[in-house]
């Protein structure tokens, strides 16, 4: 089984796919409150909570993680939030080795779509494209929306989850061929 992760410090998603790429666990760890969250530690703690639970029910054989962002642009992220989302990011990554013994691979969120076949048409914002092409073609997946109809922050986390772990059996596939 393959372990997918879309890490964030406010939300993370997780997927799990089995050997036939079916999703078999779809997930997010939410740590906005930050009166039960107020560090790094404490939400990594939840996290290492949360493998720990993972590892008595699925046997999982790999990892990919998405990469965290590594450049700045325009509009987006400060150098703090670059800064304390790679610390955070290199964390989870730590903890998926020490209790599981797997050396996480990572996937850039534009390379994971393309190896997963999903292509953004210019102009559009990827996260609503991933997230209708995955309620239109992935059968286990369902979101909650708001009273106002609107997708639920965590539902692109758990959609950006399972994109990387589905391009990371397809990654596994073809390092077997």
């Amino acid at each position: 089984m393959i372990l997918g992760l879309d890490v964030s410090t406010s939300i993370t998603g997780f997927t799990i796919v089995d050997k036939d790429d079916n999703i078999i666990l779809n997930g997010a760890w939410d740590f906005r409150n930050k009166r039960y969250f107020p560090t790094l530690m404490t939400k990594a703690q939840k996290i290492k909570d949360a493998l720990l639970d993972l590892q008595t029910e699925y046997q999982i054989e790999q990892i990919y993680i998405e990469k965290s962002l590594q450049s700045f642009r325009s509009g987006f992220s400060s150098a703090k939030t670059l800064s304390t989302l790679s610390s955070f990011n290199g964390i989870v990554s730590w903890l998926c080795y020490d209790l599981y013994g797997i050396e996480p691979i990572y996937l850039a969120a534009p390379s994971a779509r393309r190896i997963y076949g999903l292509k953004i048409p210019r102009g559009q914002k990827a996260k609503e494209v991933v997230l209708q092409y995955l309620l239109n073609n992935e059968p286990a997946f369902e979101i909650e929306y708001t009273r106002n109809g609107n997708p639920k922050p965590h539902c692109y986390d758990m959609a950006d989850s399972i994109v990387i772990a589905k391009a990371g059996y397809i990654c596994e596939q073809n390092s077997k061929s």
